[in-house]
């Protein structure tokens, strides 16, 4: 009786669909409006509260086969937005990588060319001995090239913004004058612990902003000339001579602030000495004599050298007592013997 009661009622509400004429959209409206309160009402009727819906009988209770012809859902596929759909999402026709990608592919010198050393352009310099672009063989890090520890036989092609260069422990036996040529911003260099004994006379003269050239631990007989904008040289633990110092060599470097040429085998201490000089390491050298001059003006009893607070003097055979008039404008005395 129930399911007759709920077909009967479904018949009811198709019979009165099929059977209206077609009517204006307002008088359609209030149609739908009778269809939906219809609906309600036979569906209240219904006693289902004591039936057991399951897999066996779930067909004799609701006939599915008409539902599609009963709902028209036309009116509600109008109402979709096509532009509140999710873009769709492109499929990647390449691989993402981390790899780092070369602008240019460098050339291999071949084994009867000769390398090419020449300075390119951009961090990544021309190629090296080696066959790579400096900054593979070295780490460039901004404008700071370091070439620690690799090998190095030579000074590698820099880049030209290069402004601080190290190449501690490596094997360089000889400076060109081409190897640092257009390196207008570089302040700093670097070669600690090599084997440098040659370096061509205009290989630093001509940087217009060296400040500070390291260089212990190498085989140098002799100094080149160096650039007046120089504030420090480091040049320990050398075979350099005086006669491997040019005459005056120091006079015209009126910022220099830091010289040290100890463990070498100086016979004197050159001279002379700019004004601006603040430390002077000199031990362990051949030094046996010293002028009245060499720090202070013997003419001139007023002068007086404030910035030369460090002078080291010890492990040379001389006997600084023996020179008294050499240290009166020196705020401090030298570090030595006085016996």
């Amino acid at each position: 009786m129930q399911t007759a009661a709920l077909v009967g009622g479904i018949i009811t509400a198709l019979t009165l669909s099929l059977a209206l004429p077609t009517l204006p959209q307002e008088d359609e409206k209030e149609v739908k409006e009778v269809q939906k309160t219809m609906d309600i009402t036979v569906y209240d009727n219904l006693d289902l509260g004591n039936y057991d819906l399951n897999l066996d009988n779930y067909g004799e209770v609701i006939d599915l086969s008409n539902y599609e012809e009963i709902y028209d859902y036309g009116d509600l596929a109008s109402k979709i937005e096509v532009g509140t759909l999710a873009p769709p999402i492109k499929s990647m026709t390449e691989p993402l990588t981390t790899a780092a990608v070369l602008t240019e592919t460098p050339e291999r010198s071949s084994a009867t060319s000769p390398v090419n050393r020449s300075k390119g352009p951009g961090l990544s310099g021309s190629i090296t001995d080696q066959g790579l672009p400096t900054c593979l063989i070295c780490v460039c890090i901004s404008t700071s090239v370091y070439c620690d520890d690799t090998d190095l036989e030579h000074i590698p092609p820099l880049p030209l913004e290069t402004t601080y260069f190290y190449a501690r422990f490596n094997h360089i036996s000889k400076i060109e004058a081409s190897d640092f040529t257009g390196l207008a911003k570089l302040k700093r260099i670097d070669l600690t612990s090599n084997f440098i004994s040659s370096v061509d006379e205009d290989s630093f003269r001509l940087l217009p902003s060296l400040q500070e050239l390291v260089l212990p631990e190498n085989k140098l007989t002799s100094l080149p000339e160096l650039p007046k904008t120089l504030v420090q040289l480091d040049a320990r633990f050398n075979m350099i001579q005086s006669s491997g110092i040019q005459p005056e060599a120091f006079k015209d470097l009126k910022r220099l602030q830091f010289l040290h040429l100890s463990d070498n085998k100086l016979e004197y201490i050159p001279v002379p000495l700019p004004e601006g000089l603040r430390s002077l390491h000199l031990q362990n050298n051949h030094i046996q004599t010293l002028h009245e001059d060499t720090f202070c003006d013997g003419q001139d009893h007023s002068h007086i050298r404030r910035a030369l607070e460090d002078i080291r003097l010890d492990g040379n055979p001389i006997n600084l007592s023996l020179y008294p008039n050499a240290y009166f404008c020196l705020p401090r005395l030298p570090t030595g013997h006085f016996y």
